[in-house]
């Protein structure tokens, strides 16, 4: 099969997770993705959840389909070397995606004088090149003061680093922009992001810098309701607990009707004047709504509301735990065709998920084991560098390179 990068070569030297998971991204498409590693493993290399032999789960699933090239990137051959990888020759090479700020031989000026039409993606903590992570970028944006329930002064920070996940693709979407310009300039270029302005620019994006400084309101917890919409939490008798949304008027009026609330509805809308058929007066009258449907949820077990709410055509899910999630849906299953049983060198078989996109013209690549440290380097040497045998078992002999 053959993916629609197929072709483009990505020097990748990374960390964490935006950049690995930009760098997994493209060689989920098709690229060919040769991630450079000291000699010891990445900053990440043993980051958790681990498997019980101590193996990185976390890496294993950020690296899927990537190679690895294992250096001493202490020793001026070794970053001599990195940088003959980077501006190989191709025109499809080239690219050069990192969050570790290169010095010397590794910085743009210096790279860019050997090959003029490299493209450079460099991830930052702030835009002053400050160190941060999405850990301390969502506290500082406000988010966990507005997560949590309604009750509580206690900070909450979301367990999903959403901004290394969007930043990671934005990434994506940088080099592949800077790639279609070189197409029709012939020109290189550094392009750089940072993680603290992708999270500013998407409070931006979704109205929350506006609604402080237009509005003057600073967003209060709201618990698990939908903010400025219906969307609401209800516990079942069985002790199962389910989300219900009702964003649109087609899902509003759809909760409405499977519930049979209908008259309750309209005179509960009539005595707090607000007309419930507005998304934002069913925000204001969430408690009253919430309070006039809990009955219904708590008198049923969730396998008499499944069936029903699915054969209505409504917005819900079931709270889960992973743990339920990866045992109970089958779109965590290889029931989906995205996911499929993986043998993981290190680790062992488990299920491991390929690109969610799917095109009318190219078939899905299967996803693929991330790779071993080390395991290409000699492939990489001898077919990206042109080394001989000779000349690679002498850089191995004096460490400057390893392999598998």
């Amino acid at each position: 099969m053959t993916g629609v990068l197929s072709g483009m070569r990505v020097v990748e030297s990374a960390a964490f997770i935006a950049v690995p998971l930009a760098g997994m991204t493209l060689a989920q498409m098709g690229a060919d993705v040769i991630r450079v590693d000291r000699l010891q493993g990445g900053l990440d290399a043993a980051r958790w959840p681990v498997a019980a032999n101590g193996k990185s789960l976390f890496w294993a699933g950020m690296n899927k389909g990537k190679r690895s090239i294992a250096v001493d990137m202490a020793r001026p051959e070794g970053v001599e070397l990195i940088a003959r990888l980077i501006t190989a020759p191709g025109p499809d090479a080239g690219m050069f995606l990192t969050n570790l700020r290169g010095r010397g031989p590794l910085d743009y000026p210096a790279l860019s004088a050997t090959r003029p039409d490299l493209i450079m993606v460099s991830l930052l903590g702030t835009r002053r090149g400050e160190p941060a992570v999405d850990y301390t970028v969502n506290v500082g944006v406000g988010f966990p003061t507005a997560t949590g329930p309604e009750d509580s002064d206690t900070p909450v920070a979301h367990v999903l680093p959403a901004w290394d996940c969007i930043t990671g693709q934005m990434v994506v979407n940088t080099l592949l922009a800077a790639e279609r310009h070189r197409l029709r300039s012939g020109l290189g270029q550094i392009a750089e992001l940072a993680l603290k302005d992708v999270a500013a620019a998407m409070l931006g994006h979704l109205g929350i810098i506006a609604e402080v400084s237009v509005n003057g309101v600073d967003r209060p917890r709201s618990g698990n309701a939908v903010y400025g919409a219906f969307g609401q939490d209800f516990l079942c008798a069985d002790g199962q607990r389910i989300m219900v949304i009702g964003l649109t008027d087609r899902q509003w009026r759809g909760v409405v009707k499977a519930l049979d609330l209908g008259p309750q509805i309209d005179a509960l809308g009539q005595a707090l004047n607000l007309d419930l058929r507005a998304e934002g007066n069913r925000w204001h009258a969430r408690h009253a709504i919430a309070a006039l449907m809990a009955p219904w949820f708590a008198a049923r077990p969730l396998p008499q509301i499944a069936p029903l709410f699915d054969a209505a055509g409504l917005t819900w899910a079931p709270f889960r735990t992973f743990g339920q999630a990866v045992r109970d849906d089958p779109d965590l299953s290889p029931a989906n065709p995205m996911m499929r049983v993986l043998d993981q060198p290190g680790i062992g078989p488990y299920v491991v998920p390929g690109s969610p996109v799917t095109s009318s013209l190219l078939s899905r690549l299967p996803a693929m084991p991330a790779p071993q440290l080390g395991q290409h380097t000699e492939a990489v040497l001898a077919d990206v560098l042109g080394l001989g045998a000779g000349q690679i078992g002498k850089l191995m002999d004096k460490g400057i390179v390893a392999g598998r």
